[in-house]
C-alpha cells in the first residue's frame, strides 16, 4: 500500500497525528453540554454547517430537554450548558431549559443569531436573556454590510446592528454589567481566520466609531468543510485546494485544545455525539451509551474521540474552537 492509499484509508487528521508523533484523540472530561435543539433558523446562511432554515422541522422535545436537566442535576463537574441550534430560541422548550439550567447555577450560553429578535413571539427575549444572565455569543460575520449580508442574507446587517443595540441597552456587553456579548467571526470563502486579536481590536473600533455598538470578545472560527460549505466548495471546484490548505496549516500545538475533549455535544433527538461538527455528519460516540438518557460522565470523559478529515478545520493555523482561536 503506497502513503497516498493510506492517507484515504485512515483520514487526512489521522495522517497529521502520525506525521507529528501524536496519540489518538482522548477526552480528559465532560466539562460542557452543548445541546443542538434543533435545525430550524429564520435564516439560510451560506456557510451553515448544519443546513439549518425555515424548511427545516427537527426540533427538541420536551422529554429529551428533560434528560438535559437531569444529566446537569447530576453531574456538577459539567458546568456550562451551551444552547445552539438552528436559532436555537425558535424551540419551544429553549427558555424552560436555560431557565431551569440557571437555577442549577450553571453557565448558560446562546448561540444567537440575532435576526431572531425580530421573529413574531420573541420581541421579549433580549429581555429574558439578560434576567437570566445567560451568555449571548453572537453571529456577526464582518462589520460591513455587503460582505454580511453576502453571508447571511440581504438586511440581516442592519437588523443585527439593531439587535446589537438592544443588547447593549440592557447592559450586555459593558463594562462591570456581567452580561457577556462575544461575537463570532467566520471567514467569507475558502480561507482561514487572520488573528483573532488583531481582528477583535478592528471590530470594537469599526462598530464602536460607526454605530456606537460595544461587545466583550470576537471568536474567529474556522469554517468546516462539511454539509452547506461543503457543497459549495464542491459548486466551485475549491475542495480539494481547501482541504490542502487546512493540512498545510496544520498545528499540532493546537490538538491538546480542540473543544472535543472537554465537551459533548446532544442532538436534537438526544443522540450523544464528540462535538456539532460530528453530529452534522451522523458520527455518534463510539459505545453503547449513545443517547442523553444513558448519559455517564465517568465513560465519556475516558472516550476515544471520532476524527475524520474535517478536524483538520479545528487544528489548522491558531486552531478553532467554539470559544474562538487556540493559540
Amino acid at each position: 500500500m503506497d502513503g497516498e492509499e493510506e492517507v484515504t484509508m485512515r483520514n487526512l487528521f489521522d495522517h497529521q497525528l502520525d506525521a507529528h508523533q501524536l496519540p489518538l484523540l482522548r477526552a480528559r472530561r465532560v466539562q460542557t453540554l452543548q445541546v443542538n435543539v434543533g435545525k430550524v433558523c429564520n435564516q439560510t446562511c451560506a456557510h451553515c454547517h448544519v443546513d439549518a432554515g425555515p424548511h427545516r422541522t427537527e426540533s427538541m422535545s420536551r422529554e429529551t430537554a428533560e434528560h438535559v436537566i437531569r444529566v446537569l442535576r447530576e453531574n456538577e463537574s459539567i458546568t456550562t450548558l451551551d444552547i445552539t441550534g438552528g436559532a436555537p430560541e425558535l424551540n419551544a422548550n429553549f427558555r424552560w431549559l436555560a431557565t431551569e439550567a440557571r437555577a442549577l447555577n450553571r453557565h448558560v450560553i446562546d448561540r444567537c443569531n440575532l435576526t431572531v429578535f425580530f421573529v413574531d413571539g420573541q420581541r421579549d427575549l433580549p429581555a429574558f436573556l439578560a434576567e437570566h444572565r445567560i451568555e449571548v455569543i453572537a453571529s456577526l460575520p464582518c462589520y460591513t454590510a455587503d460582505n454580511v449580508d453576502k453571508q447571511r442574507g440581504k438586511g440581516v446587517f442592519n437588523q443585527s446592528l439593531e439587535a446589537l443595540r438592544l443588547l447593549n441597552g440592557l447592559g450586555y456587553g459593558r463594562e462591570g454589567s456581567g452580561l457577556a456579548l462575544n461575537l463570532v467571526y467566520n471567514p467569507l470563502g475558502p480561507s482561514l481566520p487572520p488573528p483573532q486579536a488583531k481582528l477583535e481590536a478592528d471590530y470594537k473600533r469599526e462598530l464602536n466609531d460607526r454605530f456606537g455598538i460595544v461587545f466583550n470578545k470576537l471568536y474567529t472560527i474556522t469554517n468546516m468543510p462539511i454539509s452547506r460549505f461543503k457543497t459549495d466548495l464542491i459548486a466551485h471546484e475549491k475542495l480539494d485546494a481547501y482541504m490542502q490548505k487546512l493540512t498545510t496549516a496544520f498545528n499540532p500545538a493546537a490538538v491538546a485544545d480542540v473543544m472535543c475533549r472537554d465537551l459533548i455535544s446532544v442532538g436534537w433527538d438526544g443522540q450523544l455525539y464528540d462535538c456539532d461538527f460530528n453530529q452534522m455528519l451522523d458520527m455518534p460516540l463510539t459505545g453503547t451509551r449513545q443517547k442523553i438518557a444513558d448519559f455517564d460522565a465517568t465513560v465519556f470523559s475516558e472516550r476515544i474521540i471520532r476524527t475524520d478529515s474535517h478536524c483538520l478545520g479545528c487544528t489548522a493555523g491558531a486552531g478553532s474552537s467554539c470559544g474562538g482561536a487556540l493559540k
